[in-house]
């Protein structure tokens, strides 16, 4: 028997097999409760539009002041590492390793309830706005890194040109290292990015207004509310909504830079 005919019997057998078990659990599913428990049209008419204008609306901007807020201090953070001076490099890897080495909800909390208790002191926005320092504080350690390898990944021939020129140290930091830089690392900060939509869902734990409830905790209210399982699939599609495109974005953009570097 040819090799080609062995493979194509062994992959029609493997396609058999899943037939098999797609139709047997088809066939056994009790298609009536998960409609009623997963796919309530009732319960999805009560949560529409507040999943939108208020739970969507509120996960995005969460997320997009965690990450500018983390790129600003992970900028920051990658220049010290790479300084000169041993101290200003010894205090960056200490923040960086430190703040990647403890999980997210751990610092919300500590930032949440340890802060507060500790030194009297109410962060701005209250729960909300310690939720986002704290990812701020955990995003910044990983964009770190990434930066600092953007710019080690800048060939050396172009800050040697620029000094040649005359230009200042600073200057050829901005004009020309930084923005081959961010060219280089935009599809890894695209997948942060990412990752920070889904972590805003740990901001919850710090307890919500209504009216400041991020996707995560509007599904858990609504669960609560309506002793029903739709509010949390419903919360699911729309954070597919939401991140989907944007892997599909860091794919392009990495197949993109592939094909610029051939």
């Amino acid at each position: 028997m040819k090799r080609s005919t062995r493979r194509h019997l062994r992959d029609g057998g493997l396609y058999a097999v899943l037939l098999v078990v797609v139709v047997t659990i088809g066939l056994s599913a009790d298609w009536h409760a998960i409609r009623v428990n997963f796919f309530d049209s009732d319960t999805i008419k009560a949560l529409w539009p507040d999943i939108v204008t208020i739970a969507a609306v509120n996960t995005i901007k969460y997320t997009v002041l965690s990450f500018a807020g983390g790129l600003a201090l992970a900028l920051v953070l990658a220049l010290m590492k790479l300084s000169p001076l041993r101290l200003y490099r010894w205090l960056a890897t200490a923040y960086i390793e430190f703040f990647r080495g403890l999980p997210a909800l751990v610092v919300i909390l500590l930032m949440a309830f340890g802060v507060p208790l500790a030194f009297q002191w109410t962060p701005p926005g209250g729960n909300v706005g310690a939720g986002i320092i704290a990812l701020i504080m955990v995003s910044s350690a990983y964009m770190a890194e990434t930066l600092r390898a953007g710019i080690q990944a800048v060939p050396k021939g172009q800050t040697e040109a620029a000094a040649s020129l005359g230009m200042g140290s600073f200057w050829t930091l901005v004009s020309i290292t930084l923005p081959q830089a961010i060219r280089i690392v935009i599809p890894p900060l695209t997948n942060e990015f990412v990752l920070l939509i889904k972590d805003t869902s740990l901001l919850s734990v710090g307890g919500f207004l209504f009216s400041q409830q991020e996707l995560t905790s509007f599904g858990q209210s609504g669960l609560t509310s309506y002793a029903n399982a739709t509010p949390l699939i419903a919360v699911a599609v729309v954070y597919l909504v939401i991140a989907v495109p944007s892997t599909r974005l860091v794919a392009y953009l990495e197949s993109r830079q592939q094909k610029a570097a051939r």
